[in-house]
């Protein structure tokens, strides 16, 4: 009876782990795995908050990222292959007074949007296109899908009233990562923030706007 059980496992096992399946997987370089096509790649994720999709993000200059992120002054962390964006002033508080005209119920946290390319030349013709301000409900079409012929690979970190969103950006057919520092150093930077209890490390970002400052682009929704 014991050696029919082990045989009837065994044989549970192969249909489990087919042979075709772990070939497939194999083949196919790690690097690779989790990048996806711009088209099929996660965006910014909203649930039933949908007034938040009208709130603003602007681009960050080039010494916010390091000092968000807690780095050391540049050059070490200029980190020419990325485009951030970073909540508005008048976001910021518009998030918070959200939360609390629906008692609590509604969302204050705020979302930070880093794009890593796999190089500078790849980043600098973005920076051409790409506004300086946009409403998030327009992230995922004009930026993420706006990136045709092009693959990511989505990390999100939670930060306490901040929502990190990292994409990884490459071209489709193209093997590893040339800008992995850059990668790996925003990751490790990332992961070993503190919690924010409140915006405070934002609204002291220098070249902030003012809240007064209603760009037209916000008023799109």
């Amino acid at each position: 009876m014991g050696e029919e059980k082990e045989e009837k496992k065994t044989k549970k096992k192969q249909k489990h782990h087919h042979p075709n399946d772990q070939t497939s997987k194999s083949s196919k370089p790690t690097s690779d795995l989790s990048f996806q096509p711009s088209s099929a790649v996660k965006g910014l994720r909203f649930g039933g908050q949908f007034v938040v999709k009208s709130f603003t993000v602007r681009r960050a200059r080039p010494l916010e990222l390091p000092s968000l992120l807690s780095l050391p002054a540049p050059p070490s962390a200029s980190f020419p292959s990325t485009v951030a964006f970073l909540p508005t002033n008048f976001t910021i508080l518009a998030h918070h007074a959200w939360h609390t005209l629906t008692l609590g119920l509604g969302t204050k946290k705020s979302k930070v949007l880093l794009f890593v390319f796999e190089s500078e030349p790849m980043r600098a013709a973005v920076d051409r296109v790409w506004p300086p301000y946009i409403p998030l409900g327009e992230v995922n079409r004009r930026l993420i899908r706006g990136l045709t012929g092009c693959e990511m690979a989505r990390f999100k970190f939670r930060k306490g009233c901040v929502t990190f969103y990292v994409y990884a950006v490459r071209r489709i057919g193209c093997s590893g990562f040339s800008c992995a520092d850059d990668l790996r150093t925003i990751l490790q930077s990332v992961v070993a923030l503190n919690d924010f209890l409140d915006h405070t490390a934002m609204l002291a970002m220098p070249n902030q706007r003012s809240i007064s400052y209603a760009p037209s682009v916000a008023m799109a929704h």
